[in-house]
């Protein structure tokens, strides 16, 4: 299984890294393979995690691949800045908003044009919170009070 992780980037509170990193967690003790933007923030804490459970991490960067955490296993470079967002949301099976900003956004839409199921965490700020529970073109965005119960509609 594949798990994107879409959300806030650059410096993120003390809440949403932890959240994040026991994200992370989860996604490599189910062992499912994460996907992300491979930046800073939620990105970087979400890797953080699930390389202390020894799971593995895909960036999909948007530009040549220097701007990668140091958590990213696999690098994929696309030069293509936010067009990136496509990709990230399309090669998931299931993905997970927390917090985010207009990027986010974006991925989001993406997400609900491909059917995917995307679960966002309710107590993290942002776009994630916006939308958690909300109806959007016949599709649930699912509501999560927790990144455990975000983890139990993930892996249900």
């Amino acid at each position: 299984m594949q798990v994107t992780v879409i959300g806030s980037s650059g410096d993120i509170n003390y809440d949403l890294q932890t959240m994040s990193e026991e994200l992370g967690r989860g996604i490599a003790k189910h062992g499912a393979i994460l996907i992300c933007g491979g930046r800073d923030g939620v990105m970087a804490a979400v890797c953080k995690g699930a390389k202390e459970e020894n799971g593995l991490t895909v960036g999909i960067l948007p530009g040549s691949g220097d701007e990668a955490n140091r958590f990213v296993d696999v690098k994929i470079i696309t030069g293509m800045g936010d067009g990136r967002n496509v990709i990230n949301s399309k090669s998931a099976d299931v993905v997970i908003v927390v917090g985010g900003r207009s990027g986010t956004l974006s991925e989001i839409g993406h997400a609900l044009k491909s059917g995917k199921k995307i679960i966002a965490l309710k107590n993290s700020g942002g776009v994630g919170e916006m939308f958690a529970g909300k109806h959007l073109d016949g599709h649930e965005i699912y509501s999560a009070n927790s990144v455990d119960h975000a983890l139990e509609l993930t892996f249900e």
